[in-house]
């Protein structure tokens, strides 16, 4: 089922669907020409392979650009922004599988101890780009057995060529406990958050030192980054079934057509198609014998 509309006379088209045969992943398929992703990240990796065209990649202090055989790798909770890089926009397959999908081949076909992860952003890998391709193919014609066997021969080989463990954390300071906090009340408080200053005076800082803080630890300010967990835990909602218009309220936007804008900029393609897309996954699961 693509997501098609507006967008498609204009050359945009996507579909964004996750598949019983293969639990703990996501898939994307997409081509973007005007549409631009915000400063956002993501809970598991992401693994995407440009098909056509030029895609710009903005991560922390630097941006990339991402032409056909390339492989864009994210890791987990990474800040990044995606926009087309050349007029024609952008084409690509893109693989978001969970933690644990990861760590569980991770453990069969390397040495790494700990969380895995990957040094480099881009990969010049024009056969590991047409294996990402592939599983998108085999799950589009419900083939378990390839989809699943693709995904693992994809993953292993970008493992072995380019992942290691991930770094470790630094030790939290004052500042960073502070920080932490700030993130625990917002996603607490996510259906009516403070302002900067209210939360500010609540951890005992200024407004300026906690949004230095904030954006040095986790890479945007406090508000972008609720908006990008307002987001996420309006997936969930739709998820298990929510309507977007429930999940708006739920997750603390003023009504749906802000969580329709937010949605489809963070995660490429309106609420009411991501929804879609998880109802007639429940389906097919049930059909199965």
């Amino acid at each position: 089922m693509d997501t098609r509309g507006a967008g498609e006379r204009a050359g945009e088209w996507a579909r964004h669907w996750r598949w019983t045969g293969l639990p703990g992943l996501d898939l994307l398929r997409a081509r973007y020409v005007h549409h631009s992703f915000p400063r956002h990240s993501h809970e598991g990796y992401v693994f995407g392979a440009v098909t056509r065209g030029v895609e710009e990649v903005g991560l922390p202090g630097r941006t990339e650009r991402a032409g056909p055989g390339t492989v864009v790798l994210i890791n987990p909770e990474v800040p990044h922004s995606a926009r087309a890089g050349v007029p024609e926009g952008w084409a690509y397959a893109t693989l978001y599988p969970s933690a644990s999908v990861i760590t569980e081949i991770a453990a069969e076909v390397t040495t790494v101890r700990g969380t895995v992860g990957f040094a480099e952003t881009l990969v010049e890998d024009a056969h590991t780009a047409h294996l990402i391709s592939e599983v998108h193919r085999a799950a589009e014609e419900d083939n378990a057995l390839a989809a699943d066997s693709l995904l693992r021969v994809a993953v292993a080989r970008l493992l072995r060529h380019h992942g290691g463990p991930l770094p470790a954390r630094a030790a939290r300071t004052a500042g960073a406990h502070m920080v932490v906090r700030a993130r625990e009340i917002l996603e607490e408080r996510m259906a009516d958050p403070p302002t900067l200053e209210q939360l500010a005076v609540e951890l005992g800082t200024g407004s300026f030192a906690l949004l230095r803080a904030f954006r040095a630890a986790y890479g945007m300010p406090p508000h972008t980054w609720l908006t990008d967990a307002r987001v996420r835990r309006a997936r969930r909602l739709l998820d298990g079934g929510a309507a977007p218009a429930e999940a708006a309220v739920a997750v603390g936007f003023s009504d749906q057509p802000h969580l329709n804008r937010h949605f489809t900029r963070i995660v490429g393609v309106p609420p009411g198609a991501y929804r879609r897309e998880r109802a007639a996954d429940r389906l097919r699961s049930a059909a199965r014998p």
